[in-house]
């Protein structure tokens, strides 16, 4: 074998190895971003119920207001231990 041809395949061997590195870099990137993209997903979807609640919360107290009733005030409740 002649040392042209062993650089050759050397070479070959070399860019053959680069590209299943960056095949499998590219592999493990797609799972980061399918695993971020799914917790996104259920992040705004845990964020859109809890929006839901927090305006039947709102609800709930304008209908106690309105029905004359003081809303809840946290400052001026004393617990029975005082």
């Amino acid at each position: 074998m002649t040392n042209s041809s062993y650089n050759s395949s050397d070479s070959y061997l070399n860019l053959q190895q680069q590209i299943a590195d960056l095949q499998s870099n590219v592999a493990y990137l797609e799972l980061t971003v399918d695993s971020l993209d799914n917790v996104i997903a259920k992040q705004d979807k845990q964020l859109q119920d809890m929006q839901r609640q927090l305006q039947l919360v709102y609800v709930q107290l304008n209908r106690v207001s309105d029905s004359g009733i003081a809303p809840f005030d946290a400052t001026s409740e004393v617990p029975p231990h005082y």
